[in-house]
């Protein structure tokens, strides 16, 4: 409310005033709608909305949103045809979200989410795509054109500058396609060998070799890392299970780079923290980047024996 008056002191004309108002509107309904679900982990899927039900990448999107189901993960992806449509065909409608772009050429919703109550109609490019990363746990992203490589690339950008939390994201298409192979193979000459992204950032991103793969990754990303968030200048990585001493101090000195002074710490739940009160923590002062290497130290822990062991 305030911003709106001043937005009118500041002599904003009508146009830009019910876009903020349409873009707000937007936001406030779908966390309406989000926040019934919270507590549930979801995956956002992204493809082109022109691949033909018999590609092999429909299958595989097909394939992939239903194995994520069975381990009682919801969907989230577009309400068009192609992959969109392969998302929500997979898993139970139960599980599945919609979340439509109104396009001049395109009217209606696929026929699997249309009239579901999880369907969310959006004016706005930018509001749609804030509800696909606000609200995913996973992201995989399948063969598409300039819309799919817009979503992919801004999620990538979002957690390789800590806008985003740390989340897997990963590539899957058809069985037998070079789709992924190609890009990687641009990414790297192209950005990592020029200098325009840190060679940690491919850390950020999988390519599966199946759905089958696809899934093991996206779960074995929180076999023991749960979540995390900053307390002050704090990093705080809340976990599933604690790590043994000789885990800690291995991590501190492997991951040394990260620290902004002090050492890594295992500790429970700090003051001004208000949820997973009971999950042990991992905690140092962050340095606020390298966020490729915080990813390898989620693996690090993930991949560390139960037993205490290094």
């Amino acid at each position: 409310m305030r911003t709106g008056i001043r937005l009118l002191d500041d002599g904003s004309d009508d146009g830009q005033l019910r876009l903020v108002s349409r873009a707000i509107r937007e936001i406030r309904h779908s966390w309406v709608l989000f926040n019934q679900y919270r507590g549930t982990r979801k995956v956002t899927i992204y493809g082109s909305a022109r691949t033909p039900e018999d590609h092999s990448d429909y299958i595989a999107a097909k394939e992939f949103s239903a194995l994520m189901a069975g381990h009682d993960w919801m969907t989230i992806t577009g309400a068009g045809d192609g992959i969109m449509k392969a998302g929500h065909e997979g898993p139970s409608r139960e599980s599945i979200f919609g979340l439509r772009i109104r396009l001049p050429f395109e009217t209606s919703a696929n026929a699997v989410i249309e009239g579901d109550p999880k369907l969310v109609s959006f004016r706005y490019f930018f509001t749609r795509k804030l509800m696909f990363m606000a609200h995913a746990d996973a992201v995989a992203v399948f063969p598409g054109g300039f819309g799919t490589m817009d979503e992919l690339f801004e999620c990538l950008t979002l957690i390789q500058t800590g806008k985003s939390n740390v989340i897997p994201v990963v590539l899957l298409e058809g069985e037998g396609r070079t789709y992924w192979e190609d890009w990687l193979t641009f990414i790297t000459e192209h950005l990592c060998d020029n200098g325009w992204i840190s060679t940690e950032d491919l850390s950020l991103l999988h390519i599966a070799e199946s759905p089958e793969d696809a899934d093991r990754h996206v779960r074995l990303f929180y076999r023991r890392y749960h979540s995390a968030r900053y307390v002050g200048a704090t990093y705080v990585l809340r976990l599933v299970t604690p790590l043994s001493d000789a885990q800690v101090a291995m991590l501190g000195e492997e991951f040394a780079d990260l620290v902004d002074g002090g050492e890594m710490r295992q500790c429970d739940a700090l003051p001004g923290e208000t949820d997973h009160l009971d999950l042990p923590r991992l905690a140092f002062a962050h340095t606020r980047r390298g966020w490729g290497r915080v990813r390898e130290l989620i693996d690090r822990i993930n991949l560390l024996p139960l037993d205490g062991t290094c």
